[in-house]
């Protein structure tokens, strides 16, 4: 069962920026395609950027040219750099398999962005 741990999170002022990690354990992190997700209160989670075990990334036109997504197989590490961080860009990060997340999501991590 794969399990995953995110972390980065915090509080800043907009136009800053955060770096997310997501340490996977358990299956093979390599072969499977990841994800960023995250969901603001009262809203539904949310895609924000993918990437395929051969790195190739695609991101949703709300981050794109502000968000990295990237990832280091050796280490079992997701990555996601946030720069020019947003209000609209509070929420709780969740990484997870894509497209078909596994119903074991970790606790997330808290981003808030607020002058």
């Amino acid at each position: 069962q794969l399990q995953l741990v995110e972390s980065g999170g915090g509080s800043v002022q907009p136009g800053g920026s955060l770096r997310l990690s997501c340490l996977a354990s358990g299956r093979i992190f390599r072969d499977n395609d990841m994800g960023w997700y995250r969901q603001a209160p009262g809203n539904q989670r949310e895609l924000v950027a993918t990437i395929t075990s051969g790195g190739a990334t695609h991101y949703r036109d709300f981050v794109k040219g502000r968000f990295t997504i990237s990832r280091d197989n050796a280490k079992n590490t997701l990555y996601l750099q946030m720069n020019n961080l947003q209000p609209g860009d509070t929420a709780v990060y969740y990484c997870n398999i894509f497209p078909v997340p596994i119903d074991n999501w970790g606790q997330g991590t808290q981003v808030t962005v607020s002058s």
